[in-house]
């Protein structure tokens, strides 16, 4: 297991490598160790999957607020997603700033994603699955989101959105209080 920081503090890439033979192949998705060893207090609390069955599905630009903020491990199972994460902590130095990168069974990266991020993706084929790992429980009074599309972050989507449900299409500008 690699893991690597990104640009934004507390941000990672985790890169995995199944491990095959003549069966089929295993593979470790998720070390406790190798996370503390990389620094991150990391413990999966729930997990659940994102089924998205067509090309330009939208989803985010989610987070969960004080003092529930939820850590995510996210990985693509099936199909491919554009995955992103931005920086709302207050007082950090990249405080507004996003990262983005492409997620494929193939490639076999997650985002270790902590709390003070809202993320969201796109999916880039159809019959998409998402394995999100949360550090936290769902506290539904505490979640929130952001506008996909708010000139803020200037986000730089690889395709406009298929499917976006209202929700996430009328999620509020981005406010520095955030």
């Amino acid at each position: 297991m690699q893991i690597a920081p990104t640009p934004l503090a507390g941000l990672f890439t985790v890169e995995t490598e199944p491990q095959g033979d003549e069966r089929g192949f295993f593979h470790r998705l998720f070390d406790a160790d190798s996370f503390a060893d990389a620094g991150i207090d990391f413990l999966p609390r729930q997990s659940g999957i994102s089924r998205n069955l067509r090309r330009g599905t939208l989803r985010g630009l989610h987070y969960q607020k004080a003092p529930a903020e939820q850590a995510k491990l996210v990985r693509c199972l099936a199909g491919a997603i554009f995955d992103v994460a931005v920086d709302i902590r207050s007082g950090s130095a990249t405080h507004g700033q996003w990262y983005g990168l492409e997620l494929t069974p193939e490639n076999s990266r997650a985002l270790f994603i902590p709390g003070g991020f809202a993320h969201g993706f796109i999916t880039l084929v159809d019959d998409t699955d998402v394995l999100y790992e949360l550090g936290a429980g769902e506290r539904r009074e505490l979640s929130a989101g952001l506008r996909w599309n708010d000139p803020a972050f200037s986000i730089r989507w690889p395709l406009e959105p298929a499917v976006i449900n209202r929700r996430d299409a009328e999620w509020p500008d981005f406010r520095s209080e955030s």
